[in-house]
């Protein structure tokens, strides 16, 4: 979905940023509306508004995998696939999952891509060893049902890693970091893409739950060893985890 600038300024669906943030279905409206928007030029506003540390921040989340060579891994909420690459790169088979069909149009990578919901994902129970997402956690309604559908899909003892923005710990990065995100992004995304999406990406920060939180949900989806890492001094975080061996039912 390629708009103009003039089109930018009306396309409908797209987060108010006036308005409350968006709950429910309502937001995954709005979240598909938005990526959709923003995919043909998504990538080059990653890289001006990251200064190109986002490629950095995607290889360690799929070294932090640790799988075996020729292993499966889902890219969660792929976008335009960054770490199906990266996961290429580092020899595993991936296979990327995204509701923004628009996303999927200008994705840049030779894996398998497939239009879905991460609640339902298209893969049979214990098939895959390891899924990565990438700026994702902050965009689905709920996180225990997503982490409960990881579970599901993923093999005894695979892996799963899980990088998002977040926000630093120390005082003066806090600081600088808020007006960067708050005022610097969304002028970077007004003038290289949408104005309106990118006022709203920074609001979205506000859906993502403290770390120990996250931490537990991860713990009470069956996750075992959950870990949450602050990168580039706060700036993002990584949370990784392992899923429990399968517990076998006795149906006699």
């Amino acid at each position: 979905m390629t708009v103009s600038p003039t089109e930018r300024r009306t396309v409908a669906g797209l987060p108010d940023p006036n308005q409350p943030l968006p709950v429910g279905d309502a937001k995954v409206a709005a979240v598909r509306t938005m990526f959709d928007t923003i995919a043909p030029r998504y990538d080059l506003v990653n890289r001006v508004m990251t200064f190109g540390m986002d490629r950095g921040w995607r290889r360690t989340t799929v070294a932090s995998l640790s799988l075996v060579p020729g292993s499966v891994v889902v890219d969660l909420a792929c976008g335009t696939g960054d770490l199906c690459r990266d996961a290429v790169r580092a020899g595993y088979r991936a296979v990327g999952v995204d509701l923004s069909l628009g996303m999927l149009v200008h994705a840049r990578t030779p894996s398998p891509l497939i239009q879905g919901d991460a609640l339902r994902l298209p893969f049979p129970d214990h098939s895959v060893a390891g899924v990565v997402s990438g700026f994702a956690l902050r965009n689905f309604v709920e996180l225990p049902p997503v982490f409960a559908e990881l579970a599901r899909v993923l093999q005894p003892g695979g892996r799963i890693a899980l990088l998002d923005a977040a926000r630093p710990e120390r005082a003066l990065l806090r600081a600088g970091h808020s007006v960067y995100f708050g005022h610097v992004v969304p002028l970077i995304g007004g003038l290289l893409s949408d104005k309106t999406a990118y006022r709203y990406l920074p609001r979205s920060m506000a859906y993502l739950p403290p770390g120990p939180t996250v931490l537990a949900q991860l713990a009470a989806a069956g996750f075992t060893q959950p870990e949450r890492r602050l990168l580039s001094g706060g700036i993002t975080q990584l949370y990784t985890a392992t899923a429990a061996a399968a517990v076998r039912k006795d149906n006699s």
